[in-house]
């Protein structure tokens, strides 16, 4: 069998094979397309291929998977992966050395793939999570200018800020100032609408995403990107600390001996998941439902002693963990009572 590495790049890639031996069958530079992927490998005899994670790593491992070859999408940060490379001098050509060398000897490790579905499910949230990102630059922006003058934009919802801002009385040079912003944000909103419509029928439809929101402080987003980040609880081995420390939600620690120390979160793995979990403790802290009572009350008490801030995050790590027990044993959530809460 021969085995093969490429080194991908947004343009031109590093390619190399060699046969069981380690003996080179052929190497060189190749355009990131899928005519010079076919040209290449389309042709070949079936071979294993190593390719390390990357935004384009998926859809070109489903082209060689296409010509039938075993495609291995590695982790970039196992560091066996690259322990034939020399570190003094780093090239393409020695770093696909390395991982042609790691795949003919099993010194890697898979990195996990989706399904075509899920990935469309993530692509979509990511437009919307700009969107929505945009839409507050833009309010911040407004609340700027109309600060310049000694005016207030009344608080309320981001999807009717235009709505709000024609409750103002506006200095006529400042309506022009403010006219493309204005345009710019109810454009922003038309594009918005429909896509929260389509999360929205989708959480509907999707069993997991609505037992998911059983829990206190989980909407349609929320659950949605839980499901389509973490993709499978399976993937953790049904550990709930593992996606914790995934998600980046648990503290550093540097500990030998007898000395321990921990410092802040780590702030590993996606951004997006872990400022929406933030964002769900803060909606449990606040609230006042039932569901949330046991959870609401241990956090304020963990408050007295470390502090809001520190409560919080404790709050959304203790979530993300509900929810991933929630998806891995297939049941709604049950509120804790005030005892279980404390205990746990």
């Amino acid at each position: 069998m021969e085995y093969g590495a490429i080194d991908l790049h947004l343009r031109r890639s590093q390619f190399r094979i060699e046969d069981a031996t380690g003996a080179v069958v052929v190497e060189g530079r190749l355009d990131t397309s899928r005519a010079d992927f076919t040209r290449v490998f389309g042709g070949r005899a079936p071979l294993r291929v190593l390719l390390e994670s990357s935004t384009d790593s998926e859809w070109v491992a489903q082209v060689l998977e296409s010509f039938g070859h075993e495609v291995i999408v590695a982790a970039p940060n196992y560091l066996p992966m690259y322990g034939t490379r020399d570190r003094k001098v780093k090239t393409d050509r020695r770093d696909t050395q390395a991982l042609v060398t790691a795949c003919r000897l099993g010194h890697y490790r898979p990195a996990h793939r989706v399904s075509a579905a899920t990935r469309t499910r993530r692509q979509t949230l990511r437009v919307r999570r700009q969107l929505v990102q945009m839409r507050t630059r833009m309010i911040s922006l407004v609340r700027a200018l109309l600060r310049q003058e000694g005016l207030r934009l009344p608080s309320g919802a981001p999807n009717r800020v235009v709505t709000r801002l024609d409750r103002l009385v506006i200095p006529a040079a400042l309506q022009t100032v403010l006219a493309p912003v204005r345009t710019w944000l109810t454009a922003l909103q038309d594009l918005l609408d429909p896509l929260e419509t389509t999360l929205e029928a989708q959480a509907a439809a999707d069993p997991v995403a609505q037992r998911l929101m059983t829990a206190p402080g989980v909407g349609p987003i929320v659950a949605l990107t839980f499901a389509a980040t973490l993709d499978s609880p399976a993937r953790f081995g049904g550990d709930a600390a593992r996606v914790s420390a995934f998600l980046g939600l648990v503290p550093a620690e540097d500990s030998s001996a007898e000395r321990r120390q921990r410092g802040h979160i780590t702030k590993a793995g996606p951004r997006e998941l872990r400022a929406l979990l933030v964002q769900a403790a803060w909606v449990i802290w606040l609230g006042r439902g039932a569901a949330g009572a046991a959870l609401r009350t241990w956090a304020h008490a963990l408050a007295v002693r470390r502090g809001r801030r520190i409560a919080i995050v404790a709050l959304a790590r203790r979530l993300s963990r509900i929810l991933l027990a929630m998806w891995r044993d297939a049941q709604d959530f049950r509120p804790p009572t005030v005892g279980e809460a404390v205990a746990a």
